[in-house]
């Protein structure tokens, strides 16, 4: 992780740990962490529960009870920076990560980026969860 990168997540952990003692909600803080550091809702949700991507992605396997095959560090960043960059998570994907982070898959889009899904993508991260 770039010294930058790293320093973000250390900040948004702090400010995480501090909401969280103070009553909000997981998805409260993604949009407070919003309006400080303009990335995708799904690295936000990755920021918000202090996970650097390989603890994320080790998660990720114990869930899908798979190994290194599924998702490595370096897609899960293509997925973070989707649709600026990068690659489009599939919605099994992304109803996998919304379990790692304790959300619902829906909240890991913006709702732009949910409607570029087929309507049985959409249907899916809508009532997953």
């Amino acid at each position: 992780m770039s010294g930058t990168g790293y320093q973000t997540l250390l900040d948004c952990r702090r400010r995480s740990r501090y909401l969280r003692q103070h009553g909000f909600t997981l998805d409260q803080i993604t949009v407070i962490l919003a309006l400080d550091h303009p990335a995708t809702p799904l690295r936000l949700y990755r920021y918000a529960t202090g996970l650097t991507a390989a603890q994320a992605v080790e998660a990720f396997h114990r869930l899908a009870g798979t190994t290194g095959a599924g998702l490595r560090e370096s897609r899960l960043y293509d997925y973070e920076n989707w649709p600026q960059a990068g690659r489009r998570p599939s919605a099994s994907t992304l109803c996998l990560l919304a379990r790692v982070y304790g959300t619902h898959p829906a909240n890991l889009l913006t709702a732009e980026t949910l409607a570029t899904y087929p309507l049985r993508d959409q249907r899916t991260l809508r009532d997953e969860g």
